[in-house]
Formats: structure tokens, sequence, C-alpha cells
């Protein structure tokens, strides 16, 4: 093991007890008789973190709640094993732990990593960041299973909480981007690329650029340039700004053809006999369920009538 020391050592000071363990099917003390399970089979599923402690160590009265507390907000991301290392003196030394506390990662069957002391809970929340899934892992999966049954439209939603929730990294970004140009959302697909440090452009980001470029010389379909010429003749003209609005929808540029009609009902919210508000509903109705986009235009909406 890499962290062997010199001896098992730790000062003993007059401490309290050690908290009872609380109930949690995320914690469970490691023991002669369930440390095979844990480590050959279930190591193999997620990480298994040991905390190895004793009664007589100050330090690991400290450290032992902040696991605890990390393990029932993981939720299962890992499991805490706890080992005594006065009940279990082979365990300990098997695994080579010379001083306490030390808490060590198993995967697949072996420590991949390890630290000794009483960190504090951030030094420790990043150490086990390092071997935790992603929060945005499973909506990254989901989106990537509905694209390979064609369901382009549904992946957006789980594509988008995967690029907020990591923070709009840019792999993600691509990722998201890619999607958003597979709807023909150009413009945000643009501006999900725009936010991408230079840095940061690889060769994903350029080849989901230059479809995006591609995507949008065709987009000016001939009917949407007529439109465009005859509204900038008549720019008041709401009944050309429908029109252009479902020429938009048409081609799947749904947040222009959204902007065009919150265009005519901020002028007058029952154009048309209320035509404009229903072509409005039916343009989101369109949209996927919990489609960001959706949402943004909903609340617009809603803001406008109340």
């Amino acid at each position: 093991m890499p962290w062997r020391g010199s001896a098992l050592s730790m000062e003993n000071t007059m401490q309290p007890d050690l908290p009872s363990p609380t109930e949690s099917p995320f914690k469970v003390a490691l023991t002669s008789a369930n440390f095979e399970a844990l480590l050959t089979v279930e190591s193999f599923q997620r990480p298994v973190v040991i905390d190895f402690w004793a009664d007589w160590c100050a330090p690991c009265k400290m450290l032992m709640p902040i696991l605890d507390k990390l393990a029932d907000e993981c939720q299962g991301q890992f499991i805490l094993a706890t080992l005594d290392t006065e009940a279990e003196p082979q365990l300990a030394a098997q695994f080579g732990v010379r001083n306490l506390p030390t808490v060590a990662v198993i995967r697949n069957g072996k420590p991949v990593d390890h630290f000794s002391g009483a960190l504090p809970e951030s030094e420790i929340r990043a150490f086990l960041a390092k071997h935790l899934p992603n929060a945005w892992d499973a909506d990254i999966q989901t989106a990537l299973m509905l694209m390979e049954s064609d369901q382009v439209l549904e992946a957006l939603v789980p594509a988008h909480t995967a690029y907020e929730l990591s923070g709009q990294q840019p792999e993600i970004a691509c990722f998201y981007a890619r999607i958003l140009l597979l709807n023909h959302r150009l413009d945000e697909c643009k501006a999900v690329l725009a936010n991408i440090r230079l840095a940061d452009q690889d060769d994903g980001y350029h080849t989901v650029m230059a479809q995006l470029e591609l995507a949008e010389q065709a987009a000016e379909a001939p009917e949407i340039q007529e439109c465009l010429d005859r509204l900038a003749q008549s720019p008041d003209d709401l009944l050309l700004h429908m029109e252009l609005a479902v020429q938009y929808q048409q081609q799947n540029r749904n947040r222009e053809a959204l902007e065009l009609m919150m265009t005519v009902l901020r002028k007058d919210k029952n154009f048309q006999d209320g035509g404009a508000r229903k072509t409005f509903l039916e343009m989101l109705q369109s949209l996927a369920k919990g489609d960001p986009l959706a949402v943004e235009f909903q609340r617009q909406f809603f803001s406008l009538l109340y």
C-alpha cells in the first residue's frame, strides 16, 4: 500500500467516545465477515471509502462526523466503510495502515487514493470529488440514449440540464450545442459556442462551429428572405411578423419565431381576435416538455397577461 508509515500511532488525549453511527444505507462497519463482499464486489459498482479509526484517536472523532455527513449527502455515490483498527487489527495490517485516521478509496478491488489526518470538510469534498461520478453524467447518458433512438427533440432537456449542472464546462457545452444544432436551434447553438473560451476551443468545438456555419448558410430559405424584405418596408405590419414567425418555426428557428410572436402580442394581446395568442401557444406546445426555451417564453407570456 502506498501510505505505509513507520508505526500505527496517534496521540491518546482525553476525548468523548465516538458518536454512535447513525443508521444509513450508505455506511457499514467493515469487518472480516463482509470484507470480501465490499472490496471484491461492491467496489466494482461504486467507490468504497474506508475510514480507519480507533476509539483512542482524537482526530478520528473530528473526521467521522464529516464523512458521515458526506456519505448521506452523496446518496449512495460511494459506500463509507468504517474500520475499527483495534477490533480488526489484521485488516488494518493488511492495508498497511500505520497512522490514524487514514481514509482510503477502493475501486475495482484495489486502493486508488488515500489521505491521513483530520482534513477540513472542503479538502475532503475535493478529495472525494476526484472519485465520484459527476452530477450530470446521468443526464448525458439519457440524452445519448434519446439521440440513438432518433429522439433528438427530447434529448434537449437532459442535455441542457447537464450543461447547467456542469457549470457550462466546454466539453458539455459542445455536446449541448451539437444537440441544439440537430434541432436547428441555430441562435441558441451559436450563443452556447460563443461562451467557450478560446483556450478551450478544441477539435470538437471547431467541428460543431463548422456545422453551424453550414446550417446558417442553408437556413435563409427564399420564403424567409421574402418576408424579411417585406417587413423591412412595413416594420409595423403585425401580420407580416406572424407570417415570418411561422416561416421561422417551420425551419426550427424556434427562438426567432417566439420572439416575433411576443413582439406581436406586446403590441396587441388580442391580435386577430386571439389568433396570435393561439399561434404562440401552439409554438410552445411543439417544444419538448421541460424545454428551457419553452419555460423562458411561458414566463414572458404570463408576465404579459398578468
